[in-house]
């Protein structure tokens, strides 16, 4: 401890500056791991590979707290959670150091290795895969070897240069401000790297050109929107078109790198698409609205666009494949994204009649990345989990018993039609309006079944039909709208919703696992009296 006490004079000081360099040393290896990262691929990055274990590995009922409380927040929350423990990690390493430069470093090294781990063990990992952490390992030791060695050796600031002491301690402060400097140029240009790569995926997104629709969806009724202030916009705007995946780092593929293989069970002309040889085929286009397994009673997870793409059951027909109900062997389809997601449809649902697409645009506009350029699957009807495969790379014909996808491998169910559902828009939760007429206004889905009836109640008292607006197919939600004449006071505002076929809502409180969440939904108002 005598370069420690030397170096600053206090044994905490020692410490400090360990900590320190073990910061540093951690931050050299996340930089030296950016750079590898520019040359494997995004997803091979430590912090994306670990983080992509641990949502793996998460309990069900953990994943459902962060998609409910964080939303689109729990993939930087879980990078975040990921670079504390690594900080925390570091420091103790630096620490260690001081006192045990082997034991030190090799925790250091040892961080590596976990990511290497975490990197193979994702779906659709190759050896190139691991290289990052690895890389990243070794300089996050080499590192803290160096500056730990310094900071041992270092004399007291104005002490005369001999013996084993090479720096003052003003010149330490150089070496860690160096250190720095590097490190930091060298994650930049790793990040910078990383951009280049993926400017392939982006030019070829801009210059993509959609063909028109040979069957193009009719107009939007002019009625759909309810004209209510605060009310959801019929047709979902694709940067407010709710998101829910596993990827923390979206695939930017390129679309003249893009190709789809179909085959499997029952399969009988095995086929391998490119993006032009689907474009070329006759394409659809049609309103659908989705929902994810996870939206809560009212919850947000739901959004309707108009879609473009290529009938799925008509490139099932063209490989061979024939339904349950008609013979066929398989009962599923399984479709596997370029991150190794894997989602089963049942074969019987895609091919039953209903505009299930392979979707190549959306709101007239090529797919955005986030939601799933260059194809993705939508299947009417069918919760995101089961239908909605996104970044589209295999589609293969098996069975329910035979294979379980992603999700069904983590307590979700293996079939999932969407639950009748309604929310209410506005007015918002704890709102306080003025005592009179108050517009109550929202949307409601039965998807591919139509909504025929939707009702709202004040606490407790006769349902009230209110005013659908136009429907636009069996596929899409269905605005509502409702006068209420308000008191003041606290009030409870219910709602519940009637399916095409005459099947009223539930009102029974379900959590989403297994298959979706089911009950009415309520909002509690506080009406203020009216101006006098």
């Amino acid at each position: 401890m005598s370069g420690v006490r030397a170096a600053s004079g206090r044994p905490r000081a020692g410490a400090a500056w360990g900590a320190l360099c073990g910061v540093l040393a951690a931050f050299a290896g996340l930089a030296a791991a950016q750079l590898a990262t520019a040359a494997v691929r995004p997803e091979a990055s430590p912090v994306t590979a670990v983080g992509g274990a641990v949502v793996d590995r998460t309990p069900p009922a953990v994943k459902e707290w962060a998609v409910r409380d964080l939303g689109t927040a729990d993939k930087p929350v879980l990078t975040l959670g990921i670079v504390v423990v690594l900080g925390l990690v570091a420091v103790a390493a630096g620490v260690l150091a001081v006192r045990r430069p082997r034991a030190g470093i090799a925790v250091a090294a040892c961080f590596g290795l976990v990511g290497a781990v975490a990197a193979l063990s994702r779906p659709e990992a190759t050896w190139k895969d691991a290289l990052p952490s690895l890389v990243g390992g070794l300089v996050a030791a080499w590192v803290l070897f160096f500056l730990v060695r310094a900071l041992r050796r270092a004399r007291p600031q104005g002490a005369p240069a001999g013996g084993t002491g090479s720096l003052d301690r003003r010149g330490f402060g150089r070496l860690v401000l160096a250190t720095a400097a590097v490190s930091a140029g060298a994650w930049y240009a790793g990040r910078r790297l990383g951009a280049y790569g993926s400017a392939g995926a982006t030019a070829s997104r801009t210059d993509l050109v959609l063909p028109p629709p040979a069957v193009p969806a009719p107009p939007v009724p002019a009625g759909a929107q309810a004209r209510v202030p605060g009310v959801s916009p019929f047709l979902t705007p694709a940067r407010d078109f709710y998101r829910v995946d596993t990827a923390l780092v979206v695939p930017r593929v390129d679309a003249a790198d893009w190709r789809l293989r179909i085959h499997g069970d029952g399969v009988t002309k095995p086929l391998t698409l490119d993006l032009p040889e689907l474009l070329a085929r006759p394409l659809v286009e049609h309103d659908i609205t989705l929902t994810c397994v996870s939206n809560e009673v009212g919850g947000p997870y739901a959004g309707n666009a108009r879609w473009l793409g290529v009938r799925l059951a008509d490139l099932l027909r063209e490989a061979g494949v024939r339904p349950p109900s008609r013979g066929g062997p398989a009962d599923q389809l399984v479709a596997r994204s370029v991150d190794g997601m894997t989602i089963g449809t049942p074969v019987e649902a895609v091919m039953d009649g209903r505009e299930a697409l392979l979707a190549v645009g959306m709101n007239g506009e090529p797919l955005p990345f986030a939601h799933g350029f260059p194809v993705r699957m939508v299947v009417p009807g069918l919760y995101g989990y089961v239908s909605a495969c996104k970044w589209l790379s295999e589609l293969r014909l098996t069975t329910f018993a035979a294979y379980d996808a992603y999700w069904v491998r983590r307590s979700w169910a293996q079939q999932a039609p969407v639950k009748t559902q309604s929310r209410i828009d506005t007015p918002r939760p704890l709102a306080e309006p003025a005592a009179g007429r108050v517009m109550v206004a929202g949307v409601a889905w039965a998807l591919h079944r139509g909504v025929s009836r939707v009702e709202v109640r004040v606490d407790g008292g006769p349902w009230q039909e209110t005013r659908l607006a136009d429907a636009d197919g069996d596929d899409t939600w269905r605005q509502w709208s409702w006068p209420w004449q308000a008191t003041p006071g606290r009030h409870t505002l219910e709602v519940r919703a009637t399916d095409g076929a005459g099947a009223v809502q539930t009102g029974e409180r379900q959590g989403t696992v297994p298959d979706g969440a089911t009950g009415w939904h309520a909002v509690t108002v506080r009406v203020r009296a009216g101006d006098t």
